[in-house]
């Protein structure tokens, strides 16, 4: 598609260096500010396709900035402004080396390897008698290692992180602390739109003053998953699949069509016609997770648009 954004090339006054994930372009401003480009690419299986999605990017910054604002009074965050809607503005931050995955549900990843006769993941014990999609009694943590450069992030116990050295007690105590208030808050919001948050990740750095706080995205579908509540268990005790939102319909379709991202497999073609088909279904995310209707920003030339938004923010800061 011409009207998206998959790569980023901006020289913003006073930057320092750019960072590139997955899916999101960060700028580094004078060794203060973080500019963060929520682009249109779309990752599954730790690998970024080869075709943008008209508007996720935008999708994906306008959820997350949302839900920093309903999580501020529990958890601070980096953010500072949303120049674009593309963009997002915060603190520069020394990101934690981990993800932080919580999980409420045997779902995605955990009901894999529950599938394949696993019972313990990242060091936590998962009973026996569950099914595809059962509550778990209580939420677990199942922390991942943060890879660089799109490799694969792996498993790793709280045991592990800490024998590692990777972050320390301390501060390991205050990543989890946040990680169950904050899924519990959206947990919440989710059921007021009649929604189940399912899992999710979330990832903390520190600011320079040693403060942790929340950054990157929150309650995203592409970092969360949600089924809706409405026939979640009439769906459970028939064994049917649940109605949800999320990004696992790319995953699923992926896997129907030969991909999960291993050595050797081909990406299978995304006509125009699918690919408009998860523009529309990230739009439905929005709609349903926010409970508000979508505006399309305008997009016959987002790159200029978003330069000259953040050129004219940067400026008024000074």
């Amino acid at each position: 598609m011409s009207n998206t954004i998959t790569t980023t090339n901006f020289n913003f006054p006073n930057q320092k260096s750019v960072y590139r994930g997955k899916v999101r372009e960060v700028y580094n401003i004078d060794d203060e500010l973080l500019v963060m480009v929520a682009t249109d690419r779309l990752s599954a299986f730790d690998v970024v396709l080869p075709k943008g999605i008209p508007y996720k990017g935008q999708i994906l910054n306008q959820i997350a900035t949302k839900f920093m604002e309903l999580t501020q009074d529990i958890v601070p965050n980096w953010l500072i402004a949303t120049p674009d809607p593309n963009v997002a503005v915060g603190h520069l931050c020394d990101p934690f080396k981990v993800e932080m995955v919580i999980r409420g549900y045997v779902s995605g990843h955990a009901a894999r390897e529950y599938a394949a006769g696993k019972r313990l993941i990242c060091g936590v014990t998962m009973a026996e008698g569950l099914k595809e999609n059962d509550k778990f009694p209580e939420p677990i943590i199942t922390p991942t290692t943060k890879a660089d450069n799109g490799s694969h992030d792996e498993d790793i116990s709280r045991e592990d992180i800490l024998s590692k050295g990777i972050v320390s007690e301390e501060d390991y105590l205050i990543l989890e602390k946040y990680t169950r208030a904050l899924f519990q808050r959206g947990t919440e919001i989710a059921a007021s739109r009649g929604l189940i948050l399912v899992d999710t990740k979330y990832e903390f750095g520190k600011t320079k003053d040693g403060v942790i706080v929340l950054i990157d995205e929150i309650h995203t579908p592409d970092s969360s998953r949600y089924f809706y509540a409405d026939g979640y268990q009439e769906r459970q005790e028939k064994g049917e699949e649940q109605k949800q939102l999320s990004k696992e319909f790319v995953r699923r379709w992926l896997i129907e069509n030969g991909f999960q991202g291993q050595d050797g497999q081909q990406i299978p073609d995304m006509t125009e016609a699918y690919i408009e088909s998860v523009s529309e279904r990230y739009i439905e995310l929005f709609e349903n997770i926010l409970g508000e209707k979508f505006v399309k920003a305008d997009i016959d030339n987002i790159d200029e648009r978003i330069e000259k938004n953040v050129v004219e923010y940067l400026s008024f800061k000074k």
